[in-house]
């Protein structure tokens, strides 16, 4: 697993022996830094056959259609989500002004239930419906080993409440507030030895690398 994404806005590289699955594209504009990062690692674009998402937003999805484009691989996602990609994040509840939250449509080639298996070679992930940030969010897991131990990875698609969001009587999302009961119930009892964000960590390296080479 490798992570091939922009600062701050993940997109992470399993690889494997039939091809690779990537999960996450990030902006548009996000696809020629995991193009560059994915051929620095010594592997090819092309090899990509899945692509996944963690939810259907701009900073995680909007750059789905150009590296589909780019590597033929088949787009798979949850239903929730698959309509909001195919309409380039125009059918979403999301309270931003428009054009803040669109990007080119994509079309999925597989839609992914809650449990299914998405298997390539060696490698498996489970795809775990976690709706309310979008309502379509997927958190997808798969078992890893190292030194000959095995973990529980868990790629988390975020529950957070983007600002202006309503979570009483919300006519474009009625259920979002039992969806999130529900979802926040179902992490608690995931299995997990290693936590992959769609944001978070890099902030804190980014930090730490700028605070050592201005010698903090």
């Amino acid at each position: 697993v490798y992570y091939v994404g922009a600062v701050g806005v993940s997109s992470y590289l399993i690889t494997t022996p039939a091809g690779h699955i990537l999960l996450d594209t990030g902006f548009a504009d996000t696809v020629p830094i995991i193009r560059h990062v994915v051929e620095q690692l010594g592997f090819k674009l092309t090899d990509i056959k899945f692509i996944l998402s963690s939810h259907a937003h701009i900073d995680h999805t909007g750059g789905h259609a150009l590296m589909r484009q780019l590597t033929g691989a088949q787009v798979l996602a949850s239903a929730g989500d698959a309509r909001v990609l195919k309409s380039g994040g125009a059918d979403d509840f999301i309270p931003f002004p428009r054009d803040t939250i669109l990007y080119a449509p994509v079309k999925v080639d597989r839609i992914i239930k809650d449990g299914e298996r998405v298997t390539l070679g060696d490698v498996t992930l489970t795809a775990h419906l976690t709706p309310g940030h979008t309502q379509g969010a997927t958190t997808w897991t798969m078992e890893v080993k190292e030194a000959g131990r095995g973990y529980h990875l868990v790629f988390f698609s975020s529950a957070s409440i983007n600002s202006g969001t309503r979570l009483l009587r919300n006519p474009s999302y009625p259920g979002i507030a039992e969806d999130l009961e529900r979802t926040f119930a179902r992490l608690k009892g995931m299995p997990c030895d290693i936590f992959l964000a769609p944001h978070g960590g890099q902030f804190a390296m980014a930090d730490k690398f700028a605070r050592l080479e201005r010698g903090e």
